[in-house]
């Protein structure tokens, strides 16, 4: 079974190589969103949730070297907020809400969905486009509802969530490298 998942894992990794142009957008979106002095906002369930935790923490305290602080927030992070939206307005706001509050023209949201059809996710980036923000969705092989929302998307070539999740945050890993080497 560790074989097989390791397998699996190298075998996913390779589909990358297909999506360079794509993951070199989002880093571009994300250098030029900061140089700018706007903001990353990042948003998604679950491990997703994780995920754009662990990346705007990497933006805020570090990633491979001693730099500024730079702008990013991970949506599901204050609790707070997340159970007022969710408790007044239902879950699918949990974000929305958030990005309609925090987000500013020319700021970057990325969307994070395993399945592209987390309502929640959805919700925010229609508010991120009407409020003119950038946007990025990273999902799974089909992307979803996602996929018809007019934003660069990547697409990770699996079904399997767990090998999905392990490729957002190595997309999210090159981003933050790229931020740090062009900064």
């Amino acid at each position: 079974m560790i074989k097989k998942i390791i397998t699996n894992h190298i075998k996913v990794s390779n589909y990358l190589l297909n999506d360079i142009e794509s993951i070199k957008n989002l880093c571009s979106l994300a250098l030029s969103t900061i140089l700018s002095k706007n903001k990353i906002l990042l948003c998604g369930n679950g491990g997703s949730a994780s995920d754009a935790s662990h990346i705007a923490a990497e933006f805020v305290g570090k990633f491979n070297q001693d730099r500024s602080s730079l702008p990013a927030i991970a949506l599901s992070d204050n609790v707070s907020s997340l159970t007022s939206i969710g408790n007044d307005y239902g879950f699918d706001e949990i974000f929305s809400r958030q990005v309609n509050a925090l987000g500013n023209k020319n700021d970057l949201l990325i969307a994070i969905s395993t399945s592209g059809n987390s309502q929640n996710v959805i919700n925010a980036i229609n508010i991120a486009k009407k409020l003119e923000m950038k946007c990025v969705i990273l999902t799974g092989s089909n992307g979803g509802k996602m996929s018809s929302l007019g934003c660069e998307t990547i697409k990770i070539n699996s079904k399997n969530t767990a090998r999905i999740q392990e490729m957002h945050i190595l997309i999210g890993h090159i981003m933050c490298a790229y931020v740090d080497e062009n900064i």
